[in-house]
């Protein structure tokens, strides 16, 4: 029934649901970031961090993956099925990733009050690296077996483990943020004091 809603949502305000449904995403990964990652613990847990990041998935992210797809769609079409796929996933991972990518860390940057140019100069190359081993597999199986409507949705799915990624990054400005207190470099935990 939910789903049923939620899909009819997709065809009646396509760029408002995607919206809405990319920010509650991209906060419900950092605050798996933030919890699972980094152990923080409710009591400090960094609420503007987990704003910030609701407000790039829902006012940047969400409705910049929803032009893009429908122009993936009206725009990459070659004669053969299995080329307009691979042709998709090539403009996606060489033309959007590499745009979202800086888009994200320097308006997170700007947002934090810091500097957006070191914030892609630490972390833009190990980010985009990692997208590059995820991504593309990923908008392959989506191009190929997913309706177009549905697109924009498995991407956020996937993108809960994504978005804990980047909010991960993120705060750490590319370089690996200090071990979780009581774990060593070998992620064994250190004895009691």
């Amino acid at each position: 029934m939910a789903f049923r809603w939620y899909q009819s949502k997709l065809r009646t305000s396509p760029l408002l649901t995607q919206s809405i449904t990319t920010a509650v995403l991209f906060a419900t990964g950092d605050t798996m970031a933030q919890q699972g990652v980094e152990r923080r613990g409710l009591d400090k847990h960094d609420l503007m961090r987990t704003g910030r990041m609701a407000a790039y998935g829902g006012c940047i992210f969400g409705p910049a993956a929803t032009t893009w797809f429908g122009f993936l769609v009206r725009r990459v079409n070659l004669p053969s099925k299995n080329g307009t796929i691979v042709a998709r996933v090539a403009c996606d991972q060489f033309l959007f990733a590499p745009v979202n990518m800086t888009v994200f860390l320097s308006s997170m940057a700007y947002m934090e009050g810091n500097s957006p140019t070191q914030r892609l100069k630490d972390a833009f190359v190990p980010g985009y690296q990692k997208n590059l081993m995820i991504w593309p597999w990923v908008q392959f199986a989506n191009f190929k077996y997913v309706p177009a409507e549905m697109r924009v949705l498995v991407v956020n799915i996937i993108s809960l483990g994504w978005n804990c990624y980047l909010s991960y990054l993120n705060s750490a400005g590319g370089k690996k943020p200090a071990l979780p207190v009581g774990e060593t470099k070998e992620g064994g935990q250190l004895p009691p004091s």
